[in-house]
């Protein structure tokens, strides 16, 4: 198995008018997942109004999470995003376990979440990928369709234990 440097970064809920500028900045710097400026715009529109975690190191934001309630019992895992220079430090499994941790409160059982299926075989969603099934997600099913033809979505979920 591969070994994680461990990193601390302080998870905590961030203020309404801070969120856009955090998402912007943390999307911008990671082009191989988030490449098409339009999608970024439309990310950086909806996160204001979505429960938003950040993981902050030295104060300095180094990654967020924003969740999407779709039922009582149903959340989606809206997007995560950690800074290209902290990837494999722990910082996206802290990101995901508070997550978790803030949906189960509110009484969710399943958490879902969409990536770019395998039928594009791009090397970063191969790791994004393997990152959710390392957390447990299992793939539900695939819309080859919902962003474009050649953006197939795999929608996974997880039961919340």
């Amino acid at each position: 198995p591969r070994r994680f440097a461990d990193a601390r970064a302080v998870i905590e809920p961030t203020a309404d008018d801070e969120k856009a500028a955090v998402c912007a900045e943390l999307l911008r710097g990671l082009p191989d997942w988030f490449g098409i400026p339009e999608a970024i715009d439309c990310y950086v529109a909806e996160v204001p109004a979505l429960p938003m975690l950040v993981a902050r190191e030295g104060g300095r934001p180094v990654g967020f999470v924003t969740l999407l309630r779709h039922a009582p019992v149903a959340w989606e895992l809206h997007l995560i995003a950690v800074a290209a220079d902290r990837h494999r430090r722990n910082i996206g499994r802290q990101l995901l376990a508070a997550a978790e941790a803030a949906v189960r409160a509110q009484g969710a059982i399943y958490l879902s979440v969409k990536t770019l299926s395998a039928a594009n075989p791009e090397p970063p969603y191969a790791a994004t990928r393997r990152f959710y099934d390392a957390m447990g997600f299992v793939p539900l099913m695939e819309l080859p369709t919902l962003w474009s033809s050649d953006n197939p979505c795999l929608v996974m979920v997880k039961r919340l234990g």
